[in-house]
């Protein structure tokens, strides 16, 4: 029998949960210090944040939804929370993810009537539980540069940054240290680590937050099972075609079978 997932109590999240994520960093002067605290560099007053943002090209396209989506004067930011839970790496295809997500970000933006002139810069946050790249560095920045010659940037305004939580280097700034150490512990060490543990334990008791963690968990619990009953609906077909295959063989060998003792009895007659 196939183990059934186990599925997180609410009251059992932590910041690391995608669902907790969103939660606390609805707080816009804490998703503001955790964006500085990544960034290592000061960014401004932001003036939206949407967490579970659905981008969706057309009526029936492939949406996507993103953990927190918001911006300042000069940027938006993506942060998405990212979890192995029982995945390998490679599945995950966290690259090509990336790619996705700043393409749909930036279509959403043209949809509005704008100009690619004014595309705003774009910095796609995950925040990864795990070595995305098994190289063992703190964190992973890409952004677009010459081949030929690395010096020369495309200078196309957007960043993809992959942050390795559980990184042990010392070269790493203090702040943001004490915050891989939360993410990847729950322990918190620093003023900022304080503020999002208590985030959480707030968060914990919204009686909507609650209901709505279970909804989703109950659909994605029902989604996981149709699943599993369309894989074994398929074995089943697989089954019932295999032994309609080996009857179909059956058959065929009783004709042959049939013709030879036929050909036997005309050249030597009755069996005795």
């Amino acid at each position: 029998m196939q183990e059934m997932m186990k599925v997180k109590a609410y009251d059992e999240l932590e910041f690391r949960d995608d669902f907790m994520f969103g939660k606390v960093m609805q707080d816009k002067e804490l998703c503001h210090d955790v964006l500085e605290c990544l960034l290592q560099r000061p960014i401004g007053e932001l003036k939206d944040i949407q967490p579970q943002r659905e981008i969706r090209y057309t009526v029936d396209g492939k949406p996507i939804r993103l953990d927190i989506y918001t911006r300042d004067d000069k940027s938006v930011y993506d942060a998405e929370m990212q979890n192995l839970n029982k995945k390998s790496i490679a599945s995950l295809e966290l690259p090509r993810r990336t790619r996705f997500y700043q393409a749909s970000i930036d279509m959403d933006h043209m949809n509005k009537s704008q100009s690619y002139r004014t595309l705003p810069d774009s910095t796609i946050i995950f925040v990864c539980t795990f070595d995305p790249f098994g190289k063992g560095l703190c964190k992973y920045t890409f952004r677009g540069m010459c081949e030929e010659n690395p010096q020369i940037a495309i200078d196309d305004g957007t960043t993809r940054i992959f942050y390795n939580c559980c990184y042990k280097g010392k070269d790493i700034p203090d702040e943001l240290r004490k915050l891989y150490d939360y993410i990847e512990t729950g322990k918190s060490s620093s003023n900022l680590t304080e503020r999002i543990d208590n985030a959480v334990e707030e968060a914990k008791r919204v009686a909507e937050w609650r209901s709505g963690y279970m909804k989703e968990m109950a659909l994605f619990m029902d989604a996981k099972e149709e699943g599993r009953e369309e894989g074994r609906e398929e074995g089943r077909e697989e089954g019932r075609e295999e032994e309609k295959q080996n009857t179909e063989i059956e058959r065929r060998r009783a004709d042959i079978a049939e013709s030879e003792l036929a050909r036997y009895k005309a050249a030597f007659g009755e069996l005795a």
